[in-house]
């Protein structure tokens, strides 16, 4: 019974955090505030239901609601609806490929740098709270007694949420924030910004509706590329908040479901009316940090969402804005990893490097920009220092065979440090490489091997090389007769293949072996 009251109260929170957010991202597209909050609903459902993180709230996002404004004010909120149902066709295909596997690839400095930047983000588009109306219709800051009284009730806000769980745990502390400030501006009838003042969030249920665009290769040729680029980001924003909410609760997620059930949520979406959606890092750690493990919490945020919009949007528009800010400046709080400002002197410069620069252009650019220069810059420096680890152990054997015994891993970065091992033209006329300690990685380390095998060749020398697996004695063009292959000793690996086939199309282990 107590698991079911934390569930649905963290529901509850999330909803009240949700309906300034989805009015909010639906003014940055330029389309009505319902169409904002209908895709907060129905995205929100679907992927607490079928998603593959319990726990994670999903709805209308900024990082897409930027992507869209310029397809609206072109083409029309038609065109916006179409896109979002082939932007959750294309998710669904990534699903069933299984291509969330790849977020293993994004490294923990860019995680930080992401968590950082989305933190920032998410502060700084609080001060659009602090903006009021001008007589002339412009936007200006607040300033005297309506800027105090702003400030005033954010910290009082922040204060219940802080103090709240050293009192109680029978309500989460950023629900207890918002009752506490709201109950204390409507009795003392307070002057200040509410929810109502943005937008009415008043409605009826989603209606069906199929877009109304030309089912034509022109329609297709404006809107696949805004698909293609929202359901990019849309996943990867869904897929690393998985990850940081899996790390926060110990538990794991299931990349490719979510990546259907993301895609799923905005196709429905894109026929009910919605702006699309993905996985919002806000109200998930909002749900999270009150309590909530399991698919209850997103459900009910999901459906109070509904309930406010059909019934309740006379209460809900009372809320003041400024209890609303609190609670999202207690997530920034929350969000940001400030153990950064420790480790940055302490980890390699490159990881720094990378945390900085992450952070910077998700606050600059966007999420997927920064995840995508962040992972090349962690993979660049990688095989920058991966290129370095090659080398190589020499002897003279019995037989007066020289042998060189290779560590570190062969491909296109080391393959220049490769060839400056070896000397032709001195060694023995019967010369070993035995590749027991390395792995043969790409194309360009067995175009190193070839390479080194012309030298050898052009002296007149024998040359015989060991534990390369069968597949790459078939891939070498000069030195695959030099390959000496073991039954007992080779190892089987594949070279610019599938990691579940060989070379020859035969199963592959699990764990490869380390050639």
């Amino acid at each position: 019974m107590n698991l079911y009251k934390t569930e649905i109260l963290a529901g509850l929170t999330v909803a009240l955090a949700l309906v300034p957010e989805a009015v909010a991202f639906a003014f940055v597209a330029q389309v009505h505030p319902l169409v904002g909050l209908y895709a907060a609903f129905i995205v929100g459902i679907i992927t607490a239901v079928f998603g593959g993180r319990p726990g994670m709230i999903s709805g209308a996002t900024g990082a897409l609601a930027v992507v869209m404004v310029s397809l609206v004010t072109q083409h029309g909120v038609e065109y916006l609806f179409a896109t979002v149902v082939l932007m959750g066709i294309l998710q669904i295909i990534f699903g069933l490929l299984r291509w969330g596997k790849f977020m293993r690839m994004v490294p923990h400095p860019v995680m930080l740098g992401f968590v950082n930047g989305l933190a920032i983000v998410i502060f700084l588009a609080q001060f659009e709270q602090f903006q009021v109306e001008a007589p002339g219709g412009n936007m200006v800051w607040m300033e005297g007694m309506q800027l105090y009284l702003m400030l005033g009730l954010i910290a009082l806000t922040m204060f219940v949420i802080w103090v709240t769980p050293k009192v109680t745990s029978a309500i989460p502390a950023p629900l207890a924030g918002i009752v506490v400030v709201s109950v204390l501006v409507i009795g003392l009838g307070l002057d200040v910004r509410a929810v109502g003042d943005m937008a009415s969030i008043a409605g009826g249920l989603p209606q069906f509706h199929i877009p109304m665009v030309p089912l034509d290769l022109e329609t297709l040729q404006i809107i696949f590329p805004y698909a293609l680029i929202l359901a990019a980001i849309g996943l990867i924003e869904s897929l690393l908040t998985l990850n940081l909410v899996a790390e926060m609760t110990n538990t794991k997620g299931g990349a490719s479901k979510e990546c259907v059930a993301q895609g799923a949520a905005n196709v429905v979406t894109g026929f009910f009316g919605g702006m699309g959606g993905c996985a919002m890092i806000g109200q998930s750690m909002i749900n999270v940090k009150s309590g909530a493990r399991t698919r209850i919490a997103g459900i009910t945020a999901a459906l109070f969402l509904l309930v406010f919009i059909l019934f309740a949007s006379p209460l809900i528009e009372q809320i003041p804005m400024a209890a609303l800010v609190g609670v999202m400046f207690m997530v920034v709080v929350g969000t940001f990893a400030w153990n950064t400002f420790k480790i940055m002197t302490k980890i390699p410069r490159t990881d720094a490097i990378v945390i900085a620069m992450v952070t910077g252009v998700t606050v600059l650019e966007d999420l997927a920009v920064a995840v995508v220069v962040g992972v090349i810059i962690s993979a660049l420096a990688y095989a920058w220092n991966a290129s370095k680890r090659i080398n190589a152990r020499t002897s003279i054997n019995e037989d007066g065979q020289k042998v060189y015994v290779l560590e570190g891993p062969l491909f296109f970065g080391s393959a220049t440090g490769f060839q400056e091992i070896f000397s032709p033209e001195t060694d023995p006329d019967d010369v070993i490489v035995d590749f027991i300690n390395s792995r043969v990685v790409d194309h360009s380390g067995l175009q190193a091997i070839d390479n080194m095998a012309s030298r050898y060749i052009q002296q007149g020398k024998t040359l015989h090389l060991r534990h390369l697996s069968p597949d790459c004695k078939k891939l070498l063009k000069k030195a695959g007769n030099m390959v000496e292959i073991s039954v007992l000793e080779d190892p089987k690996y594949g070279i610019a293949v599938d990691y579940d086939h060989t070379f020859d199309g035969e199963p592959m282990e699990p764990e490869p072996q380390k050639a």
